[in-house]
């Protein structure tokens, strides 16, 4: 039972670390992207797809 007691604290100091480098990371604007929003014009043609034009005339 002591084992099971000694993998819980221990999962637990791991997860708070990884946790709080993840908060330090997003502080540091390592998840910002800077590059995306300067290339998306340029590939902008690509993901729009122009609808077929119908000619619906009733005579």
């Amino acid at each position: 039972m002591s084992v099971i007691y000694l993998l819980l604290t221990i999962s637990i100091i791991v997860a708070v670390f990884f946790f709080v480098v993840f908060i330090i990371a997003v502080r540091n604007g390592q998840f910002d992207d800077d590059y995306t929003p300067s290339v998306r014009i340029l590939f902008e043609d690509e993901l729009v797809k122009e609808k077929p034009k119908k000619n619906n005339q009733d005579n």
